[in-house]
Formats: structure tokens, sequence, C-alpha cells
């Protein structure tokens, strides 16, 4: 648990000033560096001591068997768990035969920095050994986004005031000891040592390390090569076995000379390439690093991310904590989504080893509408992963007696992994959710291949699933019964208002689709008939609504159940599902993640300012945020509402929940659904943006701590600027076509010729909303 704030505040960087190893493996996630396909986390590079040591390739798993005390028809056989990989990232020192850990002699200091404009993690120490040798050692790493299969480090240790005998070993290891886990005994035998050997090889500087996983059969590889500068009298040796490739360096360095090893590692896997294809392809990919060098994989580095926040960058004045933060999550998202290509997002990134490197809904709920607008190409690889796991989907939706898809909850490769049925049975709003993903990457890029060739197949078959699982009442309304909303604290309810609102979008979306591409449409065998059901289930949509409260109800007869006893509850007993059976919490008015309140910003057409209002006062007071993903929704419609203070409060929740560790298992990974809902609270709360059709609409009213909010956007191969102040706000179209935008439902023509200016009505004053007793956010 940290207490206290572990990162100095700058706008640019993360600084880390000392080493606390009480905090040790919050920092390794804080620190993890990734471009979505490979995944190291920020532990130091003599490999010791740790928190949990981590390299991660996307799509890597072990299969293991899911605990049920009785099994049920339709329960996933198998789960899957992300694994730590060969681990390239070891560079053990000893220093006149005595290991460098920093647990012992004097460490004088030790400061790192992640650079958020560069993409590369700074450490620098001073160590004194215990038999007195004073060190310094320099260390830069980077994973490279420009070159997807590399990571590399930079490694150099100087002699200070005397004389000393230095060996650097630098290592490719897999299997590495884990700490003990605390889950399903299982699960964590079949997850020990994973990977099998199948190569070791070394040839001078060069090392690999080839295995394949025991249960799920993939091939994974990695390779690395050596720069080495030193003095004269520099020496090297390089062995290997089954689970160890090591390249040994050694010299002695007079006071102010130093030894400095360059190491370029590649990665790479396949559950269907050959032994000999694997090894070829990491030595391919480390020839093409070895090209541009270790000076040319930094420049390749900052070119990107030049690139990434000139068109991505938020700019917040008025509070230094959360211009570092929204930077901070802008980095780690684009991280985690960069070069997935064709492959998951994890709810962690490749940040840690929570949640079992699973994907989730909040991928294309949260993290895609941030890359939509931001970096829209990873967009387009994450949905193209989802189409390429419809196979899947379809056989799950046949196994549950539906039509078209059913995609999963939870997953890694696209078959279910969730063992906790209400979700991994009946959470199908993620259908609704990739759906959502899908027309709003369309209408921010007009890519009409991808609607062409993804699109379409992708709103096809999640429309057939809820034209089979709904059904028409016999006064005509259209139902859909027994699911499980985004809430988590109720399940397996009728008409789950998110749900419905969602589906319905989905529906007019597939009947639409295949208006503009019937070839398509007939490939995959739709006719005017299916597509007329879709467009009448969607029109017949069932609502429902409490007329005597005047608001919507987050599922049929929810506000008619008894309310949770707040006051009865100790603050130490939240989050309540670890203190409460899940019975009665379903049997409750109790919100663990806002979900009505989400609905109200997803499907924000359907809802009028007044029921926005009513809406969220009532369901404040039911919401403890026992999840990550709740206070950066609350945020957007706080703010709509006209209470820019919690809506400021909640922002800074979200924008802090990894850097202050506010959930305290920060160590398990980021919360990358959190990061991206920084963006969301910042763009959609403070600055109102809303997508209406391939039209984007703003409402912008600034909290009083912020003197100005700016944030750039691109839409429709157009880079926008929009930049809020407390009276107004400005529009400038940077480059591309002419844009028109709404601002408070004023239309705006934007051609290129400067910014365009408008005036920011007031808000009208309303009660401050109530929270759960102990729930409130902190007040910033």
């Amino acid at each position: 648990m940290i207490t206290q704030r572990s990162y100095s505040v700058e706008p640019w960087s993360v600084r880390e000033t000392e080493l606390n190893l009480d905090v040790l493996a919050q920092s390794e996630s804080v620190f993890a560096l990734s471009n979505g396909h490979v995944g190291w986390r920020g532990n130091l590079d003599e490999g010791e001591p740790h928190g949990l040591p981590g390299s991660y390739l996307n799509g890597v798993y072990e299969l293991h068997p899911l605990p049920y005390a009785e099994a049920g028809y339709g329960y996933p056989e198998s789960g899957q768990t992300a694994i730590n990989v060969t681990n390239g990232k070891i560079l053990r020192l000893l220093v006149d035969d005595e290991p460098f850990d920093l647990r012992y002699g004097r460490l004088v200091s030790h400061e790192r920095l992640l650079d958020l404009r560069r993409g590369v993690l700074e450490r620098s120490c001073e160590w004194i050994s215990p038999a007195g040798s004073r060190i310094r050692v320099r260390s830069t790493r980077l994973v490279s986004l420009a070159q997807r299969a590399i990571a590399a480090i930079a490694y150099e240790v100087e002699a200070v005031d005397e004389r000393a005998r230095v060996v650097i070993q630098s290592e490719l290891v897999a299997n590495e000891q884990l700490p003990d886990s605390v889950g399903d005994p299982r699960a964590a035998m079949a997850l020990e040592s994973p990977l099998e050997s199948e190569e070791h090889y070394t040839d001078g500087y060069r090392l690999r390390l080839v295995h394949r996983t025991r249960r799920s059969g993939l091939r994974v590889a990695a390779a690395a090569d050596h720069v080495v500068t030193g003095p004269g009298r520099t020496t090297s040796r390089s062995e290997s076995r089954a689970d160890v490739a090591r390249l040994t360096v050694s010299s002695v360095l007079e006071p102010g000379q130093a030894l400095r090893v360059e190491k370029l590692v590649a990665h790479g896997w396949s559950g269907t390439r050959s032994l000999p294809a694997m090894s070829d392809q990491v030595d391919a990919a480390l020839a093409a690093a070895a090209h541009d060098g270790w000076d040319g994989l930094v420049g390749a580095q900052r070119t990107y991310l030049d690139d990434f926040w000139a068109r991505a960058d938020v700019e917040v004045d008025g509070d230094e904590e959360i211009q570092q933060a929204v930077r901070f999550a802008l980095f780690h998202v684009l991280q985690a989504g960069a070069r997935a290509e064709e492959r998951a997002i994890p709810a962690k990134g490749m940040t840690g080893s929570g949640y079992d490197g699973h994907a989730f809904w909040d991928t294309e709920m949260y993290v895609l509408p941030l890359l939509t607008y931001t970096s829209p190409g990873a967009v387009r690889e994450a949905l193209r992963w989802r189409q390429n796991t419809l196979p899947v989907a379809r056989e799950r939706a046949a196994q549950l007696g539906l039509r078209g898809a059913a995609f999963p909850w939870r997953t890694i490769e696209g078959s279910e992994g969730s063992a906790y049925w209400p979700a991994g049975t009946a959470a199908f709003h993620v259908n609704a959710d990739i759906a959502d993903a899908v027309v709003r990457y369309v209408a921010a890029t007009g890519d009409v291949a991808f609607e062409r060739d993804t699109a379409v197949e992708l709103l096809v078959e999640t429309a057939r699933l809820w034209r089979s699982l709904g059904h028409h009442d016999h006064h005509g309304a259209f139902h859909l019964d027994g699911v499980t909303g985004p809430d988590e604290y109720s399940a397996i309810v009728d008409d789950n208002t998110y749900t419905n609102l969602m589906a319905r979008a989905n529906l007019l979306a597939a009947s639409d689709v295949v208006e503009r591409h019937p070839g398509q449409a007939a490939e995959l065998g739709v006719d005017d008939e299916e597509s007329a059901a879709w467009r009448d289930a969607a029109e017949a949509m069932h609502i429902p609504y409490n007329s005597e409260l005047g608001v919507h109800e987050q599922d049929a007869g929810s506000t008619r159940h008894q309310r949770w006893d707040f006051e009865g509850t100790r603050p130490d007993q939240y989050p309540l599902l670890l203190h409460f059976p899940y019975f009665d919490l379903y049997r409750k008015q109790v919100v663990k993640q806002a979900d009505l309140v989400l609905a109200m910003y997803t499907c924000n057409s359907y809802f009028d300012e007044e029921h926005v209002a009513r809406n969220f006062a009532y369901y404040e007071p039911l919401t403890v945020r026992d999840s990550s993903l709740s206070a950066s929704c609350q945020a957007v419609i706080a703010a709509q509402a006209g209470h820019l203070a919690l809506a400021y409060d909640y922002a800074s929740e979200a924008a802090l929940m990894d850097l202050e560790d506010l959930e305290h298992n920060t160590r398990d990974g980021l919360h990358i659904a959190s990061l991206a809902g920084t963006w969301m609270a910042l763009v959609a709360g403070f600055g109102g943006m809303r997508r209406h059709g391939a039209t984007l609409a703003f409402a912008p009213r600034l909290p009083e701590r912020f003197s100005r909010l700016a944030f750039t956007l691109q839409l429709c191969g157009s880079r926008l600027r929009v930049e809020i102040r407390a009276d107004k706000a400005s529009y400038t179209l940077l480059d591309g076509p002419e844009l028109t935008i709404g601002h408070h439902g004023e239309k705006v023509e934007l051609d290129g010729s400067g910014p365009v200016v408008r005036a920011i009505p007031p808000t009208k004053p309303l009660p401050a909303p109530v929270q759960p007793p102990h729930r409130k956010p902190n007040a910033r």
C-alpha cells in the first residue's frame, strides 16, 4: 500500500527519486514498457529484488482447468492465463565478485524516470558495495513502437573512485520462479513452468531460446544480440542450457572508466510455425534492429511519439497532477494497443498478470474511444481481432441456443474464459459494445473498406443474437430477459436499460449497413425480411421507466428493490463483494459500477437534460464504485448535469488510480480502462464531446480549478484542436478537409482559416447529489 506520493509531479515524465522496496511491485507496473505486442514490466535490470517478474507476448497463454463445485451445461471447461515468457531484461552485475543487489551495501542514490515524450525508461544509481567499491550504473530501456518484435537496453557501469573488477551477465531466462499464487491451486499447478525447451543456442554475442507451452501448444522464441564497449581488457563468453542463455562480459575499470552493453532482444510466437521458422523469425528481427542500432531505435521511438502527441495531447492548466496523469494515461493506453495488430487489448495491457491477461468489454467502451480519435489504426486492428474470433463466438451462441455470435465476457484467444457464469453466460452487452466500437470507428474515419470487409460481418452476427435472444410481448414491445448488464452487483435481470439501448443501436446499425453493402449481406445470408425484423425489434425495444419517481430503471423493477443498508456498512467492508454474498447484493439497490449512468453517456440521444439530472441524482447515492470503471463515466455525467466540482473529483480519481494506487492493486498491473477513462472524463466530461452520427458536438464547461483545457482529435482525415477557458471555447481545424461540429446546440463550420470562438453559456445551479456513506470521492 502506498501511503505517500511515490512520484514527483512533472508534465512529461514520471520520476521516482528513491527506491522504496515496499512499493516495488507498484512501480514495476507504472514503469512498464510495451507496444501492444511485447510487454516488459519495470523490473530492475538485475532481476532482483522484484515484486512480480513480467515479460509478456500478446496472445501467449496457457490453459488451466476452471473451478466448479458443480458442473453445468454451457460452462467453459478451461481458462486461459497469460504467462510470463522468456525474460530478456536481465543484466546481472557483479562488482569485485559481489552481486550488485540494492538490498545490500549502501545505496547512495537511485532514480528512475519514465520519459513520456521519448518512450524510454531511464535509471541512474550510485552504490557502495559491502566491501567499499563505489560504482555508478545508468541504463535506458525501450520497447520499440517502430519495430514491434524488438525491445532494447543500454546498460553502463562506471567505477567512481578506485579500480573495480566488474562482470555483466546478460541473460535470456525462461520459467522464472513467480510469487506464490493465492488463487485456484489447480491453475497454479498448471501454470508452473509452462514452457518446455525446444532449442538453446549461443554464438559469440548472440543468444537464442525457443520454447513451447505445454498445453496450449504455442511456440515462443526470444533472441538477443549485444554491442559491448569497454576498456582493452574486456573479455566475453557465452553459454546456454534449456531455460537460460547467457553472455558474460568481464572488465577491469579504472576510476572514471565505464563498461557499456547495448542489448537488443527480439520476441516472437506462433501456434503454427515450425521451430526453424521461429528461430529464423527472431534472428531476422534482430538483424533489422541491428541495422538501425541503439541510436536508431531511440530516434524512431521519439519520431513515433512526436507524431502521436501531435494528434493526441491533452493540456490542462491549473492542476499539475492531472496534467501529468492524463499524459501518463495516454502513453500507457497507446502502449497497450499500438502494435497489437489483430490481437486483444487486455484489461491490464501488458503491465502485469492481473485478470490473467484477459480482455473484457471495457476495451471497446473505454479504451477504443480514446484510440479512435487519436490512433485509429490500433482500433481497426483490435476490431479485426474480434472478427477473427467470430467462429468461436458463433459456436458459443449455438451452444446457448441462439443465432449469430455470442462474444465472451473475458478472453485471450476468443473463447469464454470466465467461471463466473452470470457474466460468462449472460453479459450479452459485450456484443453491443463491439458493435458500438465498429460504428464509432467507421464514423470517425470514413474507412469504407473496413466497413465492407469487417463491419458488416460483425454488425450482422451481433444483431442476429439480439433478435434470437429477445421477444415481442402481446403489446408488441421487444424485451431482452435474463441478461447481466455492466453492473456486477445485479445479474440475470430483465430489460437492463444499458443493454437494451445498446442492442437497439446495434440492430439499427446492422439494418443500415446491409443496405449500404448488399453484396456482403447476401454472402452472409441476410435478406430483407431479416433486416426488417432487426429494425422492428429496435423500434419496439422496451426501456424500463418508473413514472412515479420520474427516472429510468437500471433494469425492470429495480427501483422497487430494497435499498442496501449503507449506514450499517463499515468502511472496511468495501468492496462489498469481498464481504457479502452475491445473493444479497443481487436483491438490493446497490451499484458496483455506473450502469444506467454509463447508458446516459453512450446512448446520449435517448435522454433529455431533465432526465440526465434526475437519473444521476437517483443513482448517485446507490453507486459504491467498487470498480475502477465507474469514476470516469460518473465524471462525464456529473459534468453534463452541472456538478462540476463533483465531476472534477471523479476525474481525479480515474486519473490517479495507478499513480496513487487508489485500489491498492496496481502491483498486478495498470487499470488501462481507468487510464482511458481519464481522457473520457476530460474530453467528454469537461469538453462535453458527444458523437451524433459522423459529427462531433461539444458542450464544454470547466471546473473552477482548471483555467484552460485543450485537446486534439482526429476526425475523418482532419485534425481538430479544441481549447476551452472559463467563458469561451475555440475550435481550430489544424489540417485536413473542412469540418462541421456542434457547440452547445449551435452548428459550427471549420474551414482551416483560423480558430472559431464561441461563448460558453452559464450553468444552472443544482442541489449537489449525495453518495453512499464512506464512498464520496476524495475532494480535490
